[in-house]
């Protein structure tokens, strides 16, 4: 679990780290540099699951070493889909990750939702939906590693 309280905002308990893949952890299918060892590191602390449509047929073969869940979902209506896996594990204790516009529900629901800005660009809606919107998904995932900054970000 990861705690965080923010001063004049909130307190967040966070066991949960949903993730989109195509465009957050992967650009063209493959994992960018130095996310493996993130999400090795967030392992410890929060239960990880990756979600895709699977476009480029790569998410297993790539995620093959990390510690997470992976869910293949069908092509219709993935939005839906994806905030029905947030609502099945408790949105209030759960932190999403994406940049389509496919995520922005998710983000939405999410009690903290992160979106990316990375090779494949990033949704209006995305960006809308999102509390906090990073460069990179290393960045992203770094702000969860280190809660401070995350504090600093959020504080009001």
């Amino acid at each position: 679990m990861i705690e965080i309280q923010v001063p004049g905002s909130r307190h967040y308990q966070f066991e949960h780290l949903v993730l989109d893949y195509n465009g957050t952890l992967a650009c063209d299918g493959q994992i960018l540099a130095g996310v493996r060892e993130a999400l090795q590191a967030l392992s410890d602390r929060l239960e990880i699951h990756v979600l895709t449509a699977g476009t480029f047929g790569k998410a297993r073969s790539e995620l093959d070493e990390v510690p997470c869940q992976l869910s293949i979902l069908a092509a219709e209506r993935q939005d839906a889909a994806k905030l029905a896996y947030v609502k099945d594990l408790d949105p209030a204790r759960t932190v999403c990750i994406g940049n389509g516009r496919i995520d922005r529900l998710m983000l939405q629901e999410a009690a903290l939702g992160m979106a990316v800005v990375q090779e494949e660009g990033a949704a209006v809606e995305a960006l809308l939906a999102a509390d906090v919107v990073c460069t990179s998904i290393v960045s992203a995932l770094a702000l969860l590693l280190h809660p401070k900054r995350l504090v600093a970000t959020l504080r009001s």
